[in-house]
């Protein structure tokens, strides 16, 4: 059986529009994560200054620390945080948890400084870098809002955390 010329077309066509499919749509992505403070003095005002927090005070004009990355959005799938602490003096993490519900905070446990990682819904995370060290977090990720943050006592109320959504 010969094709016509216009189904042999048509089928080369497919072809190559299937060989770029696997990777066009495939989702996910790599995040450049930095992890940043403004010093040795960056706790200074901890205790005093209101605390930056997800859900409440997220005015980030007074941080003294925080987490910035490459870009907000990604598609949904295999995603990975290429983190690096640009910090010239200070350890800090990332953690990955689901983003609370608009208004709402992540569990905070006062007497420690610090989020209560498993009622936030922990993800995975790069613990504890040292200044000037790279970690990566590789996890699959579903269409939702998610928050990053530094739970290394205080840094979270210092302004340490960021959102990233994720899209269909």
């Amino acid at each position: 059986m010969e094709l016509s010329r216009r189904a042999t077309l048509g089928l080369a066509a497919a072809a190559i529009v299937a060989s770029f499919g696997t990777a066009a749509f495939a989702g996910g992505g790599t995040i450049n994560v930095s992890l940043w403070d403004s010093g040795d003095n960056a706790l200074d005002n901890m205790g005093t200054a209101a605390p930056i927090i997800y859900g409440g005070n997220e005015d980030m004009s007074n941080a003294t620390m925080g987490i910035k990355t490459d870009v907000k959005t990604i598609s949904a799938g295999e995603v990975t945080f290429a983190v690096t602490n640009d910090s010239k003096s200070t350890i800090h993490e990332m953690i990955l948890s689901p983003a609370p519900a608009a208004g709402q905070k992540l569990p905070y446990d006062d007497n420690m400084n610090a989020v209560i990682e498993d009622e936030a819904g922990h993800l995975g995370e790069v613990s504890e870098l040292d200044p000037g060290a790279k970690g990566a977090l590789t996890v699959t990720l579903k269409p939702g809002k998610y928050i990053l943050y530094c739970n290394i006592p205080g840094h979270y109320i210092m302004g340490m955390w960021t959102t990233v959504d994720v899209t269909p």
